[in-house]
């Protein structure tokens, strides 16, 4: 795990400019650092550096940059190639050096051209350059995550892991895009491929780049899309068939994700996915697991005791923290300097904290992410097939509502908020995406100018009428790269430890696009295979209950202890000076709901997400731009 950064640039970008670019990223790699520059033609410079969380093979060999023998390969790069040893037999013919993954991708490319990325599992972000095409190459991995960030400037190509070392860069110009923040400010995340920057742009998920003087072409090697309905053609149906292929897969994705030179433990929530990954690694281990977990002092969100339960069942070297809410509000200021564009969700805090617990005894956490998502685990799902089964029903009120008469006398604004919602959700390129419009109807009149609608109008382009399959889809696609891969990895890596996700390994993924939905989903039952080959290793009942989730005070924060640095915030002055934000009604919007809970005429709704989302951003604003 490690952080990368570069340019291919006509400046004159000197060697201790790449090395401050690469030192902002200090935490994501303490080990080692790299930085070197090579001349091209037509006057051009590629620089490349790397800092290093050393993993597989700590000697000296593992350095980056690294490059080909005969010096006509050069990379870098952050993340992890699990299936390498099985590359290297195929690449016997090459004269290793060191027992690295990053040296395969040398030999790989060698061998396949750019086109060897497909044959690579894992997690990923690689910049390539190739001496004899001249060709520089960005990849990221087909999930997302790995982050890859990269700015297009006057034929400039400058790449990052983070925003920091681009924000580093001599003569880089902080133009706010502000078309992002409406959405920002509803989703809580921007998503790829756009970021909080003018000209500078996420790589997204399953990406590659190739730069060639000036000329960039990007295409997707992996994309969702296209992949489920390729799998879709040989779909898997038995259900005894199905459990154990996919058992099977995710033993092997845990074993291959427990190679490492450095400790290795994993974090347990005490939740299906998470004591899952836990069961199957200490069924490969050789001495007890070393297991991690945080627990809150507020019942209602504390499932440390779930987490315990399930440790000593597997017998895990299990260590918990309890944390108070000083601790997580202690953790607020440093927001903006790991998570260096605006991002709200607010489980970073206690993963930040759950993160910092497990550096202190490992290297590698094992996580259960993408369980959720590929298996059919969250909430709204249930509420999206409910809604799927009423959308008639809700298109016949939407037009009584509409006839002369009855919409004079507002009947629509008169109906339960439920019927509403379900009458309202008229938007085919959105179906699966409804919610409460007030959100909406604020973050757009908050910010100046027209934006990026708040929900992702795409949903016809997934071919898939089950109205749950096609919100999975569209989460792998926008909420598990954008928000919780994000977050994790942030998290993780403000304290140098590298997170895992077994679930995410290609093979699992493609394999659950095979599977009929009712596999997943069963008459209520979510994330029904999962579940069963769960219960194979853990019994029922210390796994059977509501999903918690981590909690956050969020209105008790910001009209509590935050409440005064939030009124600064929304000073009407300030804001007509800042130039992004509506100054009088943002103003209006927060004093009202700093006074009352509510962010405008609507009574009984609690703005305190929309509010959290404007505290983080003007928290980084403060933090990078002024």
């Amino acid at each position: 795990m490690c952080g990368i950064c570069g340019f291919v640039s006509k400046r004159n970008i000197t060697l201790e400019q790449l090395k401050k670019m690469n030192d902002t990223m200090y935490h994501r790699g303490p080990d080692d650092s790299g930085e070197e520059i090579f001349p091209m033609k037509e006057g051009y410079q590629t620089g490349m550096a790397q800092r290093r969380l050393a993993i597989m093979d700590l000697s000296p060999l593992g350095h980056q940059p690294m490059h080909s023998g005969d010096k006509r390969i050069s990379v870098v790069f952050n993340g992890e190639i699990y299936n390498f040893h099985e590359l290297k037999e195929e690449l016997k013919g090459y004269p290793f050096l060191s027992n690295c993954d990053t040296e395969v991708i040398i030999a790989a490319y060698l061998k396949w051209g750019i086109k060897c990325v497909e044959r690579f599992n894992g997690m990923f972000a690689i910049c390539l350059y190739d001496r004899k095409t001249e060709d520089i190459y960005l990849v990221r991995d087909r999930i997302g995550k790995k982050p890859l960030y990269y700015e297009l400037e006057n034929g400039n190509l400058i790449f990052a892991s983070e925003l920091k070392p681009i924000m580093a860069r001599e003569g880089f110009q902080k133009n706010i895009r502000t078309q992002v923040l409406s959405r920002y400010l509803f989703q809580q995340y921007i998503n790829g491929p756009d970021s909080i920057f003018e000209n500078v742009y996420k790589l997204e998920p399953g990406s590659i780049l190739k730069f060639h003087y000036g000329e960039i072409k990007v295409w997707k090697y992996w994309d969702i899309k296209k992949v489920y309905h390729q799998m879709q053609e040989n779909p898997v149906r038995d259900y005894g068939e199905a459990k154990t292929q996919l058992k099977e897969l995710l033993k092997k994705a845990v074993a291959s994700r427990m190679i490492a030179d450095v400790p290795l433990g994993a974090f347990l929530s005490g939740g299906y996915d998470s004591s899952l990954m836990t069961a199957m690694a200490q069924e490969h281990a050789a001495e007890p697991v070393k297991t991690f977990s945080i627990g809150f002092n507020e019942e209602r969100y504390n499932e440390a005791k779930y987490a315990g339960e399930v440790a000593a069942y597997l017998g895990t070297k299990h260590t918990e923290l309890y944390i108070d809410e000083k601790e997580m509000f202690d953790l607020v200021e440093s927001i903006p300097q790991y998570y260096d564009e605006p991002f709200a969700d607010s489980s970073q805090i206690p993963t930040m904290l759950v993160s910092m617990l497990a550096r202190k005894e490992v290297t590698v956490a094992l996580s259960g992410d993408g369980g959720d998502e590929f298996f059919c685990g969250y909430n709204i799902y249930e509420n999206v097939r409910q809604a799927q089964m009423l959308d008639g029903l809700g298109g016949v009120t939407c037009w009584i509502c509409d006839l002369p008469g009855l919409k004079q006398i507002g009947l629509f604004d008169k109906l339960p908020f439920r019927v509403r919602v379900i009458a309202g959700n008229r938007n085919k390129e959105a179906k699966t995406q409804f919610g409460a419009s007030n959100y909406i109807i604020r973050a757009n009149k908050m910010v100046q100018g027209e934006g990026l609608p708040c929900h992702y109008p795409v949903e016809s382009a997934y071919g898939v009428s089950d109205w749950q399959i096609r919100r999975m889809l569209l989460d792998m696609d926008t909420y598990l790269p954008g928000d919780i891969l994000c977050k994790v990895d942030r998290a993780s890596m403000k304290y140098s430890l590298e997170a895992r996700c077994p679930i995410l390994d290609k093979d699992v993924m493609e394999y659950s696009f095979r599977m009929t939905h009712n596999l997943k989903y069963d008459k209520g039952v979510k994330k029904r295979i999962l579940k069963d080959i769960a219960y194979d290793y853990i019994p029922r009942e210390l796994l059977d209950r509501p999903k918690v989730g981590f909690g956050v005070p969020l209105d008790k924060w910001l009209r509590g202890p935050l409440k005064e640095q939030l009124s600064d915030m929304c000073n009407r002055d300030y804001l007509k000076k800042q130039g992004i934000f509506d100054g009088d009604y943002t103003a209006d919007m927060i004093e009202n709901y700093l006074k009352t809970g509510d962010g405008g005429p609507a009574t009984g709704a609690n703005y305190s997400k929309l509010s959290w989302s404007f505290f983080v951003f003007q928290q980084w604003y403060h933090c990078y731009c002024q």
